[in-house]
């Protein structure tokens, strides 16, 4: 959290705060300075929230916008003609022959 900070650093700070401050005033200030930093971890990950949400939003449009080109591009499926019906079928239709009578 404090990166390189080790603790006889962290004692030192401590010792010059209190000198600064008093002992009635430094509760006071840790509560303030907590406060602030909580804020500012929650104001970061608002902003981080965001611009995630910016980002998927625009990868969502690119990729519409690639399907519609791709949709525009492709010509549509050619179906076959539909076939005419033979032409000797519809002319020889077959006539009942006479028959004799008995």
């Amino acid at each position: 959290m404090f990166g390189s900070l080790g603790l006889p650093e962290l004692l030192m700070i401590f010792v010059v705060a209190l000198l600064l401050f008093g002992p009635r005033k430094l509760p006071e200030i840790g509560r303030t300075l907590g406060k602030a930093m909580n804020e500012f971890k929650r104001a970061t990950n608002d902003l981080q929230r965001s611009l995630e949400e910016e980002v998927a939003v625009d990868e969502l449009k690119q990729a519409r916008r690639e399907v519609e080109e791709a949709t525009r591009l492709t010509p549509p499926p050619a179906q076959p003609p539909a076939a005419p019906p033979p032409a000797e079928a519809a002319s020889e239709v077959k006539k009942p022959e006479p028959t004799e009578p008995r």
